[in-house]
Parts: structure tokens; sequence; C-alpha cells
């Protein structure tokens, strides 16, 4: 059975995605780096993950669909990340505390492997 799992997400920006904006927020790079989740290597064996595939990731804000890929070492177990764009702005609640920025390190998330049916 497939099932879920909770992970802590850190979303933030990347060198690459800065690249790709450069080249415009409907590049290759940027699109690819924006919807991408990096999972540390344990995770993905646990998860039954492979570099590509597609997962659902869910708070209780909202859910998206992106592909995931190992984390080449930054990310202990139980962390993943994601670059800062519209996938992960989607999972952050609405509240800003007066700042403009809604708190977006340390979301609990859900992570599930997508079946094809």
């Amino acid at each position: 059975m497939n099932m879920p799992k909770t992970f802590i997400l850190i979303p933030g920006r990347t060198s690459r995605q800065g690249t790709g904006l450069n080249e415009g927020k409907y590049s290759n790079d940027y699109l690819d780096e924006i919807n991408t989740v990096l999972i540390n290597p344990e995770d993905m064996q646990r998860l039954g993950l492979q570099d590509g595939d597609t997962v659902r990731m869910w708070t209780d804000y909202a859910e998206v669909q992106v592909t995931c890929k190992t984390d080449k070492g930054e990310c202990p177990p139980g962390i993943v990340f994601i670059s800062y764009g519209d996938k992960s702005s989607r999972l952050m609640q609405g509240e800003t505390h007066g700042s403009g920025m809604p708190t977006s390190k340390g979301m609990d998330v859900q992570i599930e492997k997508v079946i094809a049916s």
C-alpha cells in the first residue's frame, strides 16, 4: 500500500533558479527547478521513489504534484527541499504576521508517490 509520510518542507532559492529566472520564468531550467522536490536518498528508498517520479505533496492548505529527485547530501532524513515558486507557495498558509511573507520554513508536508492509473 502507498502510505504517505510526513516530512518537514524547507523552500528556498537556488543558484540554478536564479540563472533560469534570468532566462525567464518560462525557461526550462526555471520551471524544472521550481517543480522538483529534493528528497534524502534514505527517504527516497523508504517511499519507493526513483529520480523523475511524480509525488503528491500536501499541507493543511493545499496539494500539489511535483517531480522528485534524490538530494545530493544537503537534506537530512525527514527534510525535503523545493525552490520557491508557484508550487511551494500554494503549500503555505496565508497568514503573514504583518511581514508580507507567509511562514515558509519548516512546514509539515505529506508526501506519497503518484501511481499511474
